[in-house]
């Protein structure tokens, strides 16, 4: 590739979108927020909104995925995470992938897609790893606005609402921009237009992003979605919206050609690669397997037939293997007792699980998929016969339940229990 030249960003620099591409990295599916206008429903090919994605990846598959896609689209600049999820309400994820992304592709763009509500903590990592571009989504100064729009805020292990969590965003929000700058680092700041609800807000947020510091603001009509809570307020006009970005271009650069990018979308602005989507559901299923001598797999089961238990409930971890006849069952391992935190989880990775390449679970919390996967154990989320499991992890097939179970009931599940996608 060519020396990193960040002009090449094409949501930053309006020439570069009709010669260079991104790549965006589904690999972070939990949000700390619920905005009234969004539903991240999982797998809906046929939408390109933000928060919509095929599929989610870890960082090895991503980054296995994004060398794939290199050898079909030459022109691609930038890398981004953009969810569906936020990249800081899956810090671990997000990070990962960064790292990984520095050594393998030194030359790419870094940029990334976030409501800055857990972003301060990790500015200094994020500059370390040669982010250039971060996008900030701000919707309003005023907190009564802000409780319209976000039924909830998860912030340090705790649920907000109202009021309380409007400030709560907003003061996070508005202090990571000059720390970003003070990195050297553009920011870009997203505000979704929503007639009747902020519209007459958005000058004076440009005002006061541009004093501290921000370089260009993307003013973006809502898009009304199904089953949310904003899904029959009307879209904003082509006219409003150019007066709109008139009144902010008093302050600060407006962005006008954005092309709401789903979370897995890759080309060019506004024409996005039709083979990456079919890539990409490959690469979901994908076992990279970092642990040496690790050739079995690990089933939290009921019964021996279906994977059908939640990783923590398993009390026994049903071990299978490959063989030249077939799939075999070799034996079923006491899980180490519940309780103990994340040492339960090394234990598990380390004693229960020494020799397996992957384990196969209906459900699984953040901290164990974590620590699993640290110490080589591809954790495969699904609901189904163990026969489809043991295919996608030994055979690389497709696993079209992969997850989905999960992330389908993502809009519903965000909206009122506060428990995100994880």
């Amino acid at each position: 590739m060519e020396t990193k030249d960040i002009t090449l960003h094409p949501c930053f620099n309006e020439k570069a979108r009709h010669t260079h591409a991104r790549v965006h990295l589904p690999v972070a599916p939990k949000c700390n927020i619920q905005c009234a206008y969004c539903n991240r429903k999982y797998d809906c090919v046929n939408e390109s909104r933000p928060g919509v994605t095929s599929t989610v990846l870890s960082p090895m598959q991503a980054v296995h995925y994004l060398k794939a896609l290199s050898g079909k689209l030459e022109n691609i600049s930038v890398v981004g995470i953009a969810g569906p999820g936020d990249p800081f309400a899956n810090p671990t994820e997000t990070l990962t992938t960064l790292e990984i992304l520095k050594n393998e592709f030194p030359d790419i763009i870094f940029c990334l897609s976030t409501n800055g509500l857990e972003l301060a903590p990790h500015i200094d990592k994020i500059a370390e790893l040669g982010v250039t571009h971060v996008t900030l989504t701000i919707n309003s100064l005023n907190v009564d606005t802000l409780a319209r729009i976000y039924t909830w805020v998860r912030y340090q292990r705790r649920v907000y609402r109202g009021k309380e969590g409007a400030e709560i965003l907003l003061e996070q929000q508005l202090k990571c921009i000059p720390l970003l700058k003070a990195k050297g680092i553009t920011v870009k700041i997203n505000t979704v237009v929503c007639p009747g609800i902020n519209d007459h807000e958005v000058e004076a947020l440009a005002q006061k992003v541009a004093e501290l510091g921000a370089d260009t603001m993307n003013c973006i009509p809502v898009y009304p979605t199904e089953n949310t809570i904003f899904e029959y307020i009307e879209e904003p006009s082509k006219v409003a919206m150019k007066e709109l970005r008139a009144n902010v271009a008093k302050y600060i650069h407006p962005m006008a050609h954005c092309a709401r990018c789903r979370a897995d979308a890759a080309g060019l602005l506004g024409k996005d690669c039709s083979e990456a989507q079919e890539m990409i559901g490959q690469f979901s299923t994908m076992v990279v397997n970092r642990g040496e001598g690790r050739t079995r797999v690990g089933v939290a089961t009921q019964e021996g037939l279906l994977v059908n238990l939640h990783l923590g409930e398993a009390m026994k971890i049903y071990i299978f293997e490959q063989t030249r006849n077939g799939y075999h069952f070799v034996e079923t391992r006491n899980a180490p007792p519940q309780g103990g935190g994340a040492d339960r989880w090394q234990m598990l990775a380390n004693k229960t699980l020494i020799d397996c390449q992957a384990v196969l679970v209906g459900g699984v919390g953040e901290t164990p998929m974590r620590i699993l996967q640290e110490n080589g154990v591809k954790v495969i989320q699904m609901n189904g016969l163990i026969d489809a499991g043991l295919d996608a992890v030994y055979q690389n097939i497709p696993l079209k339940t992969l997850c989905k179970s999960e992330f389908k009931g993502c809009g519903e599940g965000c909206r009122g229990n506060a428990q995100g996608c994880g």
